[in-house]
């Protein structure tokens, strides 16, 4: 009983890391859904009607966005314990990263959640015209894209450490630590934001997009090569 236990916790620790990252990927495009449309770039008062008319459409991608982070926060602490045979340092490194960009993120939610409450009649706001609430309402939704800039790059250092500890390992297919890498080196091109939105967003999405798909699938599907990952976890444990 004790060695199938042993030989099933790493598959499972995979296998619950891939539905993480699964519902993290669905609620960040559900987010993505909800949200579109309702921006009008230029027209503040557009903007406000479309925010009002569906607010329970804005309220679901807000709750989605948080699902998506938490799922993501459950993804970092589950990768660490996973790939910290390969190296322990790095592993925890990674971790911290990711973290870091999901509380960038979590915080970038709020210039989603504060045009409701402006565009909602919140009373310490009374004595502002509706044209400056409505150019207010488009302020804080403008600042949103710009702080995905911020946490894309902790995430694309993220990748890269985890692409490495792919690579390195020998329980996992090299060709996933790769495509994460990649992925990473992409991120990191919005270090130049003009560079990386406007040059390489497109190819930085499809990377992305493969990247996480990718590396969803083996992980929920597949797992890990049990084996080879008590071989690695022997290893870093002699070597400590």
């Amino acid at each position: 009983m004790m060695i199938r236990t042993a030989e099933a916790s790493p598959r499972l620790t995979a296998r619950v890391a891939g539905i993480f990252y699964l519902l993290n990927v669905i609620t960040a495009f559900l987010s993505l859904f909800s949200f579109r449309g309702l921006v009008v770039s230029g027209d503040p008062a557009a903007t406000a009607t479309n925010i009002v008319a569906h607010g329970s459409r804005f309220r679901l991608g807000f709750a989605s966005e948080i699902i998506a982070t938490a799922c993501s926060i459950a993804v970092t602490a589950l990768f660490y314990e996973l790939f910290k045979p390969v190296n322990r340092s790095l592993s925890l490194l990674a971790a911290f990263f990711r973290l870091i960009a999901c509380a960038l993120a979590a915080f970038s939610y709020l210039f989603h959640l504060a045009p409701l409450q402006i565009l909602g009649g919140a009373h310490h706001l009374g004595t502002l015209k509706s044209e400056e609430l409505q150019a207010l309402s488009l302020l804080l939704l403008s600042l949103q894209p710009r702080s995905i800039n911020i946490f894309i790059i902790f995430f694309g250092f993220h990748f890269v450490l985890i692409g490495y500890l792919i690579f390195r390992s020998t329980f996992l297919p090299r060709a996933l630590g790769v495509l994460a890498a990649f992925a990473g080196l992409g991120a990191l091109t919005f270090l130049a934001p003009p560079l990386g939105t406007y040059l390489l967003f497109p190819y930085l999405a499809a990377i992305f997009l493969l990247c996480e798909v990718s590396l969803t699938l083996w992980l929920v599907i597949v797992g890990v090569d049990v084996q080879r990952w008590q071989e690695q976890a022997r290893a870093a444990a002699f070597r400590a």
